[in-house]
């Protein structure tokens, strides 16, 4: 087999402080470039000066499909592989490698590793599976926002679990265009699953309770929407905006109906147990974080919350069993959760809670 001709593509704007980062991580590329889109910082010089090939194009007005399409027209023609990246990810060493070594004849697309968020020892936090290495011909970028790829043939896929990308964001850039460009996309289409259940968790995380509703019920109520775990979230979502309207009956209803839509998923059920002990359910607790308990690690999608597969779970079960008097067992469960997150000092002063009780 012939020696893959592999580039990485990228937009930037501003981010000349992850330059040096990005460009030694994506340096086992044959090529890289980036479209700059309006750069006021050193970036464009910065990238330059590593060799990048650097295009600039304001896009007006901002859609980040556009930006994509236009910074993979920059690739070579003759280019076997394209990696898409942002310039706040890294690719983990040796990642040519395992793409040379795994990597089909006709394949057209390559599925990885994304962890999303890291720990300050960079343990992944949040991590699932990304799917943003592909073949030049057929491929474009479509939606405003939460953009995806596009490909007008039959795609054949290959996942390789080793290959990694890390993610470090840049807590300070705004999010602020995420709304207004779902809403475009949503008006564009507005039979996508997929960006309505988006739509729905943007107003959710704005504190438009009742717009969140409404647009999650409709995510539900589309034909495409028959991904169980985004259901799932979509019902979540729901019952956190119930809560926050006080209407804890309802919010039940729903988290009852995100644990009977995807009963292979913990997330439902962790989530249903942190209401109820607000509530004080002590006994509902119990029993809905030793069933999520049963259940083997979600699949890696980024439906998965953080809650899932951290130190949450147990720190329940250690708190509900210190409220019922059972020493043994809040004992057993505060130290399967220090296991977990052992520099964590809440979890740290309940151990001595604990260990003083009568």
């Amino acid at each position: 087999m012939k020696r893959l001709k592999i580039c990485v593509y990228a937009i930037s704007k501003n981010e000349e402080k992850f330059v040096d980062r990005w460009v030694s991580s994506m340096s086992e590329a044959d090529e890289i470039y980036v479209l700059d889109t309006g750069s006021a910082d050193n970036t464009v010089k910065k990238l330059k000066e590593k060799g990048v090939n650097v295009s600039q194009k304001i896009v007006s007005p901002w859609r980040f499909d556009v930006a994509r399409n236009e910074s993979l027209k920059l690739l070579p023609k003759d280019t076997d592989i394209c990696i898409c990246t942002d310039l706040d990810e890294v690719l983990v060493p040796g990642w040519r490698k395992l793409i040379e070594d795994n990597y089909q004849e006709g394949v057209t697309r390559i599925r990885y590793t994304y962890n999303w968020s890291l720990d300050e020892n960079n343990k992944p936090i949040v991590s699932f599976y990304q799917e943003k290495i592909h073949t030049l011909d057929g491929y474009k970028w479509t939606h405003p926002v939460h953009e995806i790829l596009s490909y007008d043939k039959e795609e054949k896929w290959l996942t390789i679990p080793q290959l990694t990308i890390n993610h470090y964001p840049d807590q300070t850039k705004s999010r602020s265009s995420y709304l207004p460009l779902l809403e475009l996309s949503v008006k564009e289409d507005p039979d996508d699953d997929r960006n309505m259940h988006y739509l729905g968790r943007e107003y959710m995380y704005y504190n438009r309770n009742n717009e969140a509703i409404d647009t999650l019920i409709r995510h539900l109520s589309l034909p495409k929407a028959t991904w169980k775990d985004e259901r799932s979230a979509s019902m979540r979502f729901i019952a956190r905006c119930y809560q926050r309207l006080n209407r804890f009956e309802e919010a039940r209803m729903w988290l009852d109906k995100a644990i009977n839509e995807a009963p292979h998923l913990r997330d439902p059920l962790i989530e249903k147990a942190i209401m109820e002990y607000i509530q004080k359910n002590y006994d509902e607790v119990e029993k809905l974080t030793l069933k999520a308990l049963e259940i083997p690690i979600n699949e890696k999608t980024y439906i998965n919350e953080v809650f899932t597969f951290d130190h949450t779970a147990y720190d329940l079960l250690s708190l509900v069993y210190y409220e019922k008097n059972d020493k043994e067992k809040a004992l057993y469960y505060i130290n399967k959760a220090l296991e977990i997150s052992p520099n964590e000092s809440r979890l740290q002063a309940n151990l001595k809670y604990i260990e003083e009780m009568n």
